[in-house]
């Protein structure tokens, strides 16, 4: 993929979730290496990890005239501002985890703030390394309005070695750094493109 020019208006403010509230997550791992590589090698990326662990689980009855519980409409105004979505989605009985999709909902509620956004999945796990949740998730962005890039895709064993993570969570292997730095390229270009940038 060409190389993009870094000017004010081509940096690019990118919200990361996790879908694993653990506290050494390799998801959340995944974010924060994403972080340190958007300071570093991949320049025109802003990344904010958002937390969603404080979020309710949905409930319409907790809509009060027209608005949300105050935790989720700060979250909903975060996805909102956002250029691009970064979602790291462990794999739960073939699918996203229920944090997750609870998170997805909330930003969903009328007018759906995900709508238009692009996006990116990165999984980690045992087996295909998260896979199933991937195309799961791709399913809920067709009706959300959510554009994933296709390709690179990230999918990573993190119990093949040579080990991957270290006891924190926290992604200590180079080749998985690459292919995550692949990834931030492609949604920085895809972004730029969806935006008409380039």
């Amino acid at each position: 993929m060409a190389p993009v020019a870094e000017t004010a208006s081509s940096v690019i403010k990118v919200a990361a979730l996790s879908g694993s509230l653990r506290k050494g997550s390799y998801h959340t791992g995944l974010i924060r290496s994403a972080i340190e590589l958007s300071k570093g090698g991949v320049a025109g990326v802003q990344i904010e990890y958002i937390d969603i662990s404080a979020l309710p689980f949905l409930n319409t009855d907790l809509e009060k005239d027209g608005s949300c519980p105050p935790e989720v409409e700060a979250f909903r105004q975060k996805i909102l501002a956002a250029d691009s979505i970064l979602f790291a989605s462990p794999e739960y009985n073939y699918s996203v985890t229920g944090p997750l999709k609870n998170a997805i909902d909330w930003a969903s509620r009328p007018p759906n703030v995900w709508a238009g956004k692009p996006a990116a999945i990165v999984s980690t796990g045992g087996g295909h390394g998260g896979g199933k949740s991937q195309y799961h998730l791709r399913q809920i962005g067709v009706f959300l309005d959510i554009h994933f890039i296709n390709k690179p895709e990230f999918f990573l064993n993190a119990f093949q070695p040579p080990p991957k993570f270290n006891s924190d969570g926290d992604l200590i292997d180079e080749e998985a750094k690459n292919r995550l730095k692949e990834i931030l390229l492609s949604l920085k270009a895809f972004t730029l493109r969806l935006q008409g940038k380039i």
